[in-house]
């Protein structure tokens, strides 16, 4: 005090000002600070109060089912509880984390590393911490209530999917939404979510995924429910309808069996897909809750590769099946002409080295005209035709029928496949394309390769004149894309009757697979992994067996119906591929005979109960859900 007052007894005018300005810049502040959080923030820290107050547990919307094209349910939902943990106390969580794990036996470090990743979001934001709540979970939760109320379930809708991996790869799977997907979804998405991950969940995820709502409850100081407020309900996804056929879907998974390949049905008048099959294939019922990361490695890491979908996503060579567009080329393009031959004595030398045809060693061709080549499937006639057409026209004929680009199916990851030439060979390569590479290329060789849903879409295209509709699975899907390639219908007639005496003539390469009362026509190929030389040298072991392919479709003039198959290491072509061909086709015709006939499918139920009456009971127009698989017929002995 005698510092601050000096001598004088008195205070001075001065000081007592500086006191009193301090004391008022005192209040000053405290009353901007009253302010501030009184009317500037008094929303945020009522939302707070709120949050201290109200808990907001968000209600999950169902996605939509899938549907097959007569209206059977072929993906659909089932009722399933997540354990969901609090985090609006950290200092809780923490303090109740050992017992939370013991409980729902959960490892800590798992319970750690899932709190780890959330850290970026907001306390009051519930997160996941087990998918698929269990009976004693359920049981544990509720006797805890008071004790531990971080805890809370959640009711999910989750996916059910036919079993054993059925449509598996078009329909595709769900899985927990991503990092990455969360931070672009503009908070659309929060940890725990399940979004579409491949084929069509993840196509059509917009439509199938809903609007999710929100239960708000009032809680005590304690965590346990006091009250109720009014629920915002949940939006369910919408039910897609596709154009696949349940019954020839099933045949073909059927009949192509624990085999590796794929098969595709479809509809060239229209692009719609009846049947998609491709083995060996996930169960993707195993993903609706969490695949581990040790799963999801196996899956990965499996050499036969169950998650590529081969009917979208294997790049092969196509084998002979390429020597019917090379005959529309040859025939379009004149050269050689129409009328052009060659003898075949079962090789020919070009450009300085032997080309052997499949019957090397066995027999010959002998005189061959473009009829007998496809329906013989005579390699030395497509080996002169390439010679004179040039790797060029090839290309040109090859891309404007459908290779060597995507098809534009409503799929995501499609592949586009190759069709070379001499500017893709520059230009990857950085060398010249050689002449004795197109004579390869000729027979489906070399360096050109096509997916199956390709080669179903060029060959329906060709048999309808040239009219290429876009393949899609969505039922009555808009904008269905068309591109048009002018082939004449000289050229037309030509190819699609080889096409047919491949089948149906005797020396056809496909002669055991003719379907009685069917105009059923294709091509067979036989696409080897190494050449003769090699593969003499190197013995004719299984990871050496050619790849089995076969195109059919009928009738032989505007098809209805193109299966396209691929048994990877099959063998021959109508051996392995073709029968797959057969029992589609003929499952399509069975079934068209039964509607017609007069037997119910789920497609004309709604015509029958019309003209049965309203009154009918429903036993009488239930739907037939059994395909016919087709009767096994002999193998041909020398087929390609």
């Amino acid at each position: 005090m005698s510092y601050w007052f000096g001598n004088d007894n008195r205070l001075p005018q001065q000081r007592l000002a500086i006191v009193s300005y301090i004391i008022v810049g005192m209040v000053g502040v405290l009353l901007i600070g009253f302010w501030k959080l009184q009317v500037i923030d008094s929303d945020k820290f009522l939302q707070w109060a709120e949050r201290n107050r109200v808990r907001s547990i968000p209600v999950i919307a169902p996605r939509g089912r899938m549907l097959d094209r007569d209206g059977r349910v072929l993906v659909d939902n089932y009722p399933s509880f997540s354990v969901l943990l609090l985090r609006d106390d950290p200092a809780q969580v923490e303090k109740n984390l050992p017992a939370i794990s013991e409980g729902l036996g959960i490892p800590l470090a798992d319970l750690k590393e899932q709190l780890q990743s959330s850290r970026n979001l907001k306390n009051f934001q519930p997160i996941v911490i087990k998918p698929e709540a269990s009976k004693a979970d359920v049981a544990f939760i509720e006797s805890h209530r008071s004790d531990i109320p971080l805890l809370e379930m959640l009711m999910v809708h989750r996916r059910r999917y036919l079993p054993g991996g059925f449509m598996s790869h078009a329909s595709g799977y769900v899985g927990e939404v991503s990092e990455q997907q969360i931070e672009a979804s503009n908070g659309r998405f929060r940890p725990g979510d399940f979004v579409g991950k491949s084929g069509l969940e993840r196509q059509y995820n917009d439509l199938l995924q809903g609007t999710d709502g929100m239960r708000r409850v009032v809680v005590n100081s304690v965590g346990k429910e006091v009250d109720h407020l009014p629920t915002q309900e949940a939006i369910p996804g919408k039910q897609i309808q596709l154009t696949i056929d349940y019954d020839m879907q099933q045949v073909a998974e059927q009949a192509l069996g624990a085999r590796e390949g794929a098969v595709v049905a479809l509809d060239p008048r229209s692009g719609e897909i009846l049947a998609m099959v491709s083995h060996p294939a996930p169960d993707p019922n195993d993903f609706a809750i969490r695949v581990s990361n040790e799963e999801w490695k196996q899956l990965n890491d499996d050499p036969a590769t169950p998650l590529l979908n081969r009917a979208i996503q294997a790049q092969l060579a196509p084998g002979s099946v390429f020597k019917i567009i090379m005959a529309t080329a040859m025939l379009e393009d004149k050269v050689p002409p129409a009328s052009f031959t060659a003898f075949c004595p079962a090789y020919a030398t070009f450009y300085g080295r032997q080309f052997k045809c499949w019957v090397y060693g066995k027999t010959s061709h002998g005189v061959v005209d473009l009829h007998k080549a496809i329906v013989e499937s005579c390699d030395i006639f497509f080996y002169n035709v390439g010679q004179r057409l040039g790797i060029d026209r090839i290309s040109y004929y090859a891309s404007h029928l459908g290779l060597g680009h995507r098809t534009g199916v409503d799929l995501p990851s499609e592949e586009t496949g190759l069709v070379p030439s001499e500017e893709w060979v520059q230009r990857v390569f950085h060398r010249k394309w050689y002449a004795g590479e197109t004579i390869s290329v000729a027979i489906g060789q070399g360096a050109v390769t096509a997916t199956p849903l390709q080669l179903a879409h060029v060959i329906g295209g060709i048999a309808m004149g040239g009219i290429f509709k876009q393949p899609h699975l969505l039922k009555d899907a808009p904008n269905v894309g068309e591109e048009r390639f002018n082939i004449s219908e000289s050229t037309v007639e030509k190819v699609t009757d080889a096409m047919y005496g491949v089948v149906n003539e005797a020396h056809g390469t496909a002669g055991a697979l003719k379907l009685t009362g069917v105009d059923f026509s294709g091509k067979s190929g036989t696409a080897q992994i190494i050449n003769y030389d090699l593969r003499t040298r190197l013995g004719k072991g299984k990871q050496f067996k050619d790849n089995s392919w076969f195109v059919g479709y009928a009738p032989r003039r505007t098809p209805e119906i193109v299966v396209s198959v691929l048994v990877q290491a099959g063998g021959h072509g109508s051996e392995a591929a073709g029968p797959v061909v057969r029992d589609v086709v003929k499952a399509y015709y069975d079934k068209k005979t039964k509607k017609t006939d007069g037997t119910v499918t789920a497609e004309n139920k709604e015509t029958k109960r019309r003209e049965l009456g309203p009154g009918t009971p429903a036993a009488a127009i239930q739907p037939v859900l059994k395909p016919a698989v087709a009767a096994s017929e002999p193998q041909s002995e020398d087929p390609r």
